[in-house]
This record gives C-alpha cells, structure tokens and sequence, in this order.
C-alpha cells in the first residue's frame, strides 16, 4: 500500500506545474516540464550532432514541440526513438527554441517520465 501511495505522489509531483506542448513557446528560456504524447520520432544519425527527435503531439513537419537527444548523448538510452515512440512522457529541462520550434534538449533519462 505504502508503494502505491508514493508511486501516485511521485506521478502526481511530475506533472503537477507542468505545461502542455501548446504552451511551451510562452517559456522559451525557462526551465520547465513539457507533457504529451510521442507521435513521431525520428533518429538523423548523419546529421551534424546525430540527433534524435522525439516529436509531442503534433507529427513532423508541423510538430509544436520536439525532445532533442543529441548523439552524445544516446548512450544514455536505448534506442529512444523505438522506446518512447507513442508513450505518454513528460520531458523536464531549459527550453529553447530551434526554427521557430520549441524543444528541450535531453541528456540524462532522468530528464524524461513516462505516464
């Protein structure tokens, strides 16, 4: 019982204060907690940096906010893009923004919670 009851405040502690991806341009700068759903994904390990694009709500091209796992970073997760893809998660850090997109940078698997 006493599990269950820590598990639900901890649930409850991650998401409560956060933002949806709709509201993330509104905090560009601040450190925040995004949540949504992971509706596309994609893993550009050619591209400068190989990063990895875990997109919330909206699907590319038109995603309204990205998770960005740069490859430097990748070891810390295993393949993210197959493991996240469609998970409800709530991903935590500084947001910034890339070509008018917001995004929150992720190093760390701490940074990302699965609902």
């Amino acid at each position: 019982m006493k599990t269950i009851l820590f598990i639900s405040i901890l649930t409850c502690s991650l998401v409560a204060g956060s933002i949806s991806t709709s509201d993330a341009s509104n905090y560009i700068g601040e450190r925040k907690t995004v949540c949504g759903k992971v509706v596309s994904t994609h893993y550009a390990e050619n591209s400068n940096g190989s990063p990895t694009f875990l997109n919330l709500d909206i699907p590319y091209p038109n995603n309204i906010f990205t998770a960005v796992i740069f490859g430097e970073y990748r070891n810390n997760f295993n393949q993210p893009e197959n493991y996240y893809k469609y998970k409800s998660i709530c991903v935590k850090g500084k947001i910034s923004e890339y070509r008018g997109t917001p995004q929150i940078v992720v190093r760390t698997k701490s940074q990302i919670k699965t609902k």
